[in-house]
């Protein structure tokens, strides 16, 4: 989804260990521009600003405008990005430049929401298998997230990505059969799970018995 951000950048002119540790010194991360046939471009950004686009509902799907003093103001996203295993604060990002005029597949959160009647009636479990789809569309046609309604659900039933509306230049490229959430009976205790067990035993001793004969 695009978004009226623009992220401030100072491009740098070394690279390397040393040249990051101080960019990162200095309050900021060591981050690269590149795609769409431009060069590539080593820059460095605020992290807490590159953190709030990550964290906004939109996450790595957010198209926004990068900045570099002194060069080129271009939409990006995110696609690529390092954090330190233990602080868990950012380290590096990678920014490729966007061509609003051509498709490009990304994966976008599917939320199954409501209480199925296949829970609130039948007693079964809602499971939720798949949490995102892998759709294909322009730029500014990136949804934030999908959402479906799974009160109708019965036990056996299930949502699947092909039940997810899709609007303008969207198509879907995760298969359509692929299951997003399903309503599955639940054994109702331990005991009856024993009896069942009990009662193919004796079928298999049965089986035996007669094979014998």
């Amino acid at each position: 989804m695009r978004k009226d951000i623009v992220l401030a950048a100072e491009p740098r002119e070394t690279r390397g260990k040393n040249a990051a540790r101080r960019t990162r010194a200095a309050g900021s991360i060591p981050a690269i521009v590149y795609g769409t046939g431009g060069e590539s471009v080593a820059i460095s950004v605020s992290p807490k600003e590159v953190g709030k686009i990550l964290h906004s509902r939109s996450g790595q799907n957010t198209i926004f405008n990068i900045a570099v003093n002194g060069g080129e103001t271009t939409p990006v996203m995110i696609v690529d990005y390092l954090r330190d295993p233990v602080k868990e604060n950012l380290l590096h990002a990678d920014l490729q430049r966007i061509d609003l005029s051509k498709k490009r597949i990304v994966s976008v959160p599917v939320h199954a929401e409501g209480e199925p009647i296949g829970v609130k009636i039948q007693g079964g479990s809602h499971d939720i298998v798949t949490r995102e789809i892998e759709i294909e569309c322009l730029p500014d046609d990136i949804p934030e997230e999908f959402t479906l309604d799974a009160r109708e659900l019965m036990i056996g039933q299930a949502l699947r990505a092909g039940d997810v509306p899709l609007t303008g230049s969207m198509t879907l490229v995760s298969p359509a059969d692929s299951v997003i959430s399903h309503v599955v009976a639940v054994r109702t205790s331990v005991a009856e799970e024993e009896t069942e067990a009990e009662a193919a035993a004796e079928e298999e001793e049965e089986a035996e018995e007669a094979k014998e004969d």
